[in-house]
């Protein structure tokens, strides 16, 4: 498989991105703003104590701070194949001699760069400065975070992926990303870190792929899992990417047989 064609992509997209500064400069702004008001919030509910079961406050911070700027850079367009199959798009890209989800990686990857180097840092850089978080475990723990985050984006993706093919069936699929975004939200460590969730939806939650994004990393930047823990849910993750990828691929070969395109 030529690699050309996808880094034209990635690159087109890095381009676009960097075009528009004030939408750049409010999404730091944005992921600033969050952190500000979750230190806040979880400073409150503590009340002055420095832990609770066992938990600290600055445990948290880190890991809503992480969690954060994570959710920065994994961008991912919800609506790529949705927006092409309602405008008549879908025709036109089935006939290119490249793989489509290829492009789509592509071009995540390109907003996904882009968002590290201009928003991550920088509003990681910001929050360092405004509320403080943990050092890393150790340097090999940080790369295992840093591998274990690519994963978690990958977990991610694939299900945006299985999650826009419904658009075959569907209208609009604007309500079934809603529900997908909040499932993720919540049940993901994003908002919530998961140490804090009752004991029966945690044993729910292992069953399901969201702790895989974010909450995953975060242990492991913090040093609370073994190596052998750090293997099983990398494995995790990768299982959880092949799953759903190939749930979502089996969709698109169903949906092209079903699709139909009209216009002049």
């Amino acid at each position: 498989m030529r690699l050309a064609p996808y880094l034209a992509y990635a690159k087109k997209n890095f381009l676009a991105r960097s075009a528009y500064r004030f939408d750049h400069l409010m999404g730091i702004l944005n992921t600033v703003l969050r952190v500000f008001i979750y230190w806040e919030i979880y400073k409150a509910l503590y009340a002055g104590r420095s832990e609770v079961d066992g938990i600290t406050m600055m445990m948290v911070t880190t890991s809503f701070v992480l969690s954060l700027c994570m959710d920065a850079v994994f961008r991912i367009n919800d609506f790529f194949i949705p927006d092409m199959i309602r405008d008549g798009s879908i025709a036109n890209e089935l006939l290119r001699p490249i793989c489509i989800q290829g492009r789509m990686v592509a071009e995540n990857l390109g907003d996904a760069l882009f968002e590290l180097v201009f928003r991550f840092v920088p509003a990681l850089l910001v929050s360092l400065l405004l509320v403080g978080i943990m050092k890393p475990a150790g340097v090999l723990m940080f790369l295992l975070f840093l591998v274990s985050a690519l994963l978690g984006y990958g977990v991610l993706w694939s299900i945006s992926f299985a999650t826009q093919m419904s658009s075959f069936w569907l209208v609009n699929v604007w309500s079934i990303v809603t529900i997908k975004n909040v499932f993720i939200n919540v049940l993901s460590g994003s908002m919530i870190p998961l140490w804090f969730m009752p004991e029966w939806m945690d044993g729910v939650i292992r069953f399901t792929p969201f702790a895989s994004i974010y909450f995953t990393p975060v242990q492991i930047y913090l040093g609370q899992l073994s190596y052998q823990e750090i293997l099983g849910k990398c494995l995790i993750q990768i299982f959880w990417i092949l799953i759903i990828y190939l749930a979502g691929y089996w969709l698109w070969l169903k949906g092209q047989k079903k699709l139909v395109v009209q216009g002049g």
